[in-house]
């Protein structure tokens, strides 16, 4: 194992590394992520970002928070961008260590432009994204054969904070049979209202992932119709993936993380009968 990590790329002085941290669970970070952790001189991390993920960095790094959390004070984008620039033309080796993955409604995009601005040198290191990781931790596979051949990823809200005027909704609604949303919870009923109005029915199931992959992870399932009650009365605080769509009911069989703990998983929720394997 150590010969192989030996193989793995030298972080340069000069360079940025944007890498992606995964949904919570330090188990998911990458071997790239893992040995940019242990080379970075200093490590810019979003709000995102399990503070676990951190005990990698080697005993020398310097931690600098960058987190953006909606209503509350925090840095500005441009700023964070700049920042990595500052870092890198001192002849650092930064590590700008965001979660999830950072091409992924992350903003990553908009650094690395910045950093080509300044013709700062940089790498991508592409990390679990929560709408497929943190879902699988709650039993929710975001494709399932009896269910859909398509799945729709989208924000809950645009750069102002609201939610996006620009987004088809209907179009949305009507097209695709799974919709994972990032960021989607504040504003979860002008969404539902929306879908609901786009064609989507009411009673179709509904769960809201907080702190994926984590130990503090909680899952409520509920249907669009109530998603905005029952989310307000259950108290759920963001950061969550919502997902809307059929294979929310899979998670009665599939909930693995449940089942460790002695839950008994449901046999067949969709109801369907499964081919034998040929051979």
């Amino acid at each position: 194992m150590r010969a192989k990590r030996n193989k793995l790329p030298e972080f340069e002085a000069g360079h940025v590394w944007l890498v992606g941290a995964g949904p919570g669970d330090p188990g998911l970070l990458t071997l790239h992520a893992i040995n940019a952790l242990e080379q970075a001189d200093i490590i810019v991390y979003d709000a995102l970002v399990n503070e676990e993920c951190l005990s990698f960095a080697g005993p020398a790094a310097v931690l600098e928070y960058a987190g953006k959390r909606g209503g509350k004070p925090s840095p500005q984008q441009r700023d964070i961008s700049l920042r990595l620039v500052e870092l890198a033309r001192s002849g650092k080796r930064v590590l700008r260590l965001k979660g999830g993955d950072p091409f992924v409604f992350g903003r990553g995009g908009e650094e690395a432009l910045t950093l080509v601005e300044h013709n700062v040198p940089f790498r991508i290191v592409p990390g679990i994204t929560a709408g497929i990781g943190g879902l699988a931790y709650a039993g929710i596979p975001v494709t399932h054969r009896e269910t859909n051949q398509s799945v729709t990823f989208l924000t809950g809200h645009d750069a102002t904070g609201l939610v996006p005027d620009s987004m088809d909704w209907q179009s949305i609604a009507k097209s695709s049979a799974v919709i994972v949303m990032y960021m989607a919870m504040k504003h979860i009923d002008i969404i539902a209202s929306r879908l609901i109005e786009g064609g989507r029915e009411p009673d179709e199931p509904v769960a809201f992932v907080c702190n994926a992959s984590t130990y503090d992870q909680k899952v409520l399932e509920t249907t669009l119709g109530r998603a905005a009650f029952d989310v307000g009365a259950a108290n759920l605080r963001p950061p969550a993936i919502v997902v809307v769509g059929q294979v929310v009911r899979l998670r009665s069989a599939l909930d693995w993380l449940g089942a460790l703990e002695g839950r008994v998983l449901e046999k067949d929720p969709l109801g369907t009968r499964h081919e034998k394997d040929a051979g």
